[in-house]
């Protein structure tokens, strides 16, 4: 993964949050716990795959 792709993928994460952290309680929970969700399949995958840790130029 690029640098600009690892930047991209951060703005894409904080924009969803924002948006996430405007709605009612119950309902940015549940979005959270999704987001969670996938940001843990994406680690684990990456760790059975010997995954890259770093951005490449």
């Amino acid at each position: 993964m690029t640098v600009a792709e690892y930047e991209n993928d951060g703005s894409a994460l904080l924009s969803r949050l924002k948006v996430i952290e405007d709605q009612p309680l119950e309902s940015r929970a549940e979005h959270l716990a999704q987001v969670y969700e996938e940001l843990r399949a994406t680690l684990e995958s990456g760790d059975a795959r010997g995954g890259e840790t770093r951005p490449t130029a």
